[in-house]
Parts: C-alpha cells; structure tokens; sequence
C-alpha cells in the first residue's frame, strides 16, 4: 500500500462521515470538528505510510488551503442571514466588533507580552491571530438555511453568525498592525508605523472591502434574480455551484484592487441575499457552499490532528497553553460580555453569545499569512503551537458544550413564549 492509495481511502472515509456525522451528532455533545480532529490525531498515531503535514515548513500552501476554507464559509454565513442590515437590527454585532473585539486583541496581546515575554510585534500578532471569532467551526451556534422571515433568527445564532462574518475581515488591520511594527522596530517598539497602517490598512482597505462587496452584490442580485434574459437569470437554472463563481469574482477582485477580501466576500453574500429575500434560489446557493464548506472543513481539521499527532505541540511550554486556556475561558468571555452591556439579549444569551467565540481555522490562516510577511523575533514552531493548541483547545470545549448548551437554552426560550 502506497501513501497515495491511504490518502484516497482516506478521503472516502471522511467524505461519507461529513455526510453522516451532522445529523447524528446534532444535540450531542461532540461535535463534526472534533470528530475529524481527533481522526486526524488517531490516524497519524498509526504506523501506516501517510505523507508528513508540517504547516511550518509548507507555510504557503497553509496559508492558501486554510483562505479558500475561511472565504467559503463566509459566504455560506452572509447566504444565510435573513436579517437586513441595519443599525438596530443587528445591535449586537456591532457591540460585539467596535467593544468585544479590540477588547480581546489588546488584552491577549499584553498577555502574551507579560507572560510569554515575547517582543511586541509578536504580541500584538497573536492578539490579532486569536481576536477574531471563527465562521468555520460555529456551525452549532450559526443560524439554520435561509428563509424569508427575517424574524426567523434567535438572538445568539445571529449575533454569533454576523460577527464570525464580520470580524475576519477586520482581524486584517489588527494582523498588520503586528507586522507594521515588526518591519519598523524589529524586537522593539515604535510609533513610525501607525500613519500608514491607519490610513492604508484600515481606512483604505476596509472602505475597498465594503465597497467591493456591495459592487459584486448588487451586479450579482440582478444577474440572478432581474436580468431579462431567461439565459442570464441564473436563478431560472437552480445551479448551487454558481455560489462558488461569486465568492472567487468577489473576493479576487476586491483584492486586486487593494482591498479585504474577506470583508468583500461577506458582504457579497448579504447583498445578494438582499436583492431577492423571499426566493428559494437562497437554499440552493446555500445548501451547496454549506456541503463544500463540511468536506472542507472536515479535510483541514484532519489535517491539523494529524500535525499535533507528529509533534505539532512540541514546542508549547506551560505558559503558551496559559494563555490559549486564558483566551477561552476569561478574555473571549468578559470581553463578550462587556461588549454586550445594555443589549437586548436576556442574561443567560448574553454569557452565551460572551462565551462562544470560537477559534479555528481563521487563525490559522493569520498566523501563516503574517509569518509570511515579516519575522517576529519569536520561534516561528513556537507561535505555531500557541496558536494550534488554542484552536485544539476550543475545538474540544466548545465541540462538547455547544450542542447541549444551544439545545436547553432554545428549550427555555419556547417554554418561555408559550
């Protein structure tokens, strides 16, 4: 048996599991994630003739497998977001972006400064890699297929759903915060970075990112729902695949031209649904990005079980894995909950919505595209470990807990409205 023949029996296995695994889990306290992690790690301890997975030395390909992962699930989250967007409708997304988030980035990264000593670039790097909630592993507590009840969405599914969307677009500006300052200052600090940062990567490329989105939304709204030509309105033909077509265009133009893909593509996704609310070619778009987002998400957490598996965490001293177990269980929570401070949601939502910020595949994908760009003084094995054991560490706590925990708190919402 040759490692080609395992890879492929391999993804055979897994394919048929991300197919079966959702609904038999649904509820459970385990979860699709988790199970594929753990395979990974499984597997790998195995002696059987499987290829060596080092995200470390193959960076680059890291780097792009985990982006083609995250651009997927954000415009399978934006897809299913039946409410506009507005000031007041979605409140609590924009407490949990402009309180929570800066709140976590800044408070890890003094952490990491303080306890890990690590220099300030590569403390403010592992804020803005940890600070973003992640769209690809929240599938338990993201809101359901797309309707045309925009009433259709309890508080903590959407406000979990539009920030994991939102926010890793914004964790761009945070990340290069990290590397402005390591190309200026190297192991020190300094303040020569800040004016272009702020001008170029906040204030430019975000403005690039909505604007891109809105630009390839709109065209695409009309292209499926209003062209007059039966040919053009792709909404006649019911083809899932098409969904695929708007997150590349989106995202590879909005690139092109200096902007955040990543925010381009969210917002593709929620101008195209808000074109045409009521059409059931929604479910279509949907339905196949969420079945490509699974196998996908299904094949790169195998992937990282099976880097843990091969020493992934060697490097992680007791103080790193402090920090990732900080992260989960006190920023993420407190900062949650801050952000949410005179928000509508009852108590018992808002330590849930405080509580679940998931950390995953997002990450990944900073850390490997900032190492690209710049050094940071720091092992870069070692910043691999931190962040990988806080995404294996949230994979496990939120995995276990989210099912049961959504499952009794929409029980005692229906109990409540009855």
């Amino acid at each position: 048996m040759t490692s080609a023949d395992a890879v492929f029996a391999w993804l055979g296995v897994g394919a048929l599991l991300a197919a079966v695994l959702p609904r038999a889990l649904a509820g459970r306290p385990l979860s699709l994630p988790l199970v594929f992690l753990l395979c990974g790690i499984g597997v790998y301890l195995l002696p059987l003739p499987l290829p060596v997975i080092d995200p470390v030395d193959d960076r680059v390909v890291a780097e792009h497998v985990t982006e083609v992962v995250v651009i997927i699930s954000l415009m399978g989250a934006g897809l299913a977001l039946n409410r506009p967007v507005g000031r007041h409708r979605w409140g609590a997304t924009w407490r949990l972006l402009g309180v929570t988030m800066p709140l976590t980035f800044l408070t890890t990264a003094l952490m990491a400064w303080w306890l890990l000593d690590w220099p300030p670039a590569a403390a403010l790097l592992l804020g803005a890699v940890l600070a973003p909630t992640d769209p690809v592993l929240a599938a338990e507590v993201r809101v359901g297929e797309p309707t045309d009840d925009e009433h259709d969405e309890d508080e903590v599914r959407f406000a979990l759903t539009s920030e994991a969307g939102l926010n890793d677009g914004l964790a761009f500006p945070l990340t290069y915060a990290a590397v402005g300052l390591a190309a200026a200052a190297g192991s020190g600090w300094s303040a020569e970075w800040i004016g272009p940062w702020a001008a170029q990567d906040v204030a430019y490329k975000c403005a690039a990112g909505v604007l891109g989105g809105l630009l390839a939304g709109r065209l695409l709204g009309w292209l499926f729902f209003r062209a007059r030509s039966r040919v053009l309105r792709l909404s006649q033909h019911r083809e899932g695949f098409v969904a695929l077509g708007a997150t590349f265009l989106s995202y590879g133009v909005t690139e092109l031209a200096g902007g955040y893909g990543f925010l381009a593509v969210f917002v593709t996704a929620c101008s195209i649904r808000a074109a045409e609310r009521a059409h059931g070619y929604h479910n279509v778009l949907h339905d196949f990005m969420e079945q490509v987002e699974r196998l996908l998400t299904a094949a790169v957490l195998f992937l990282l079980g099976a880097f843990i598996a091969q020493g992934g965490l060697s490097a992680l001293t007791w103080r790193g894995a402090a920090i990732a177990c900080v992260v989960l269980l006190v920023i993420r929570p407190l900062s949650g909950w801050a952000g949410l401070l005179r928000s509508s949601l009852h108590n018992r939502e808002r330590w849930v919505v405080a509580a679940y910020g998931v950390r995953g595949i997002g990450s990944l994908y900073y850390l490997a595209y900032a190492l690209g760009q710049h050094g940071f003084a720091v092992p870069e094995r070692e910043l691999w470990a931190v962040v990988t054991f806080t995404v294996l560490a949230s994979v496990v706590l939120h995995g276990v807990t989210a099912g049961p925990v959504i499952t009794r708190l929409d029980r005692l919402r229906n109990t409540r409205s009855m």
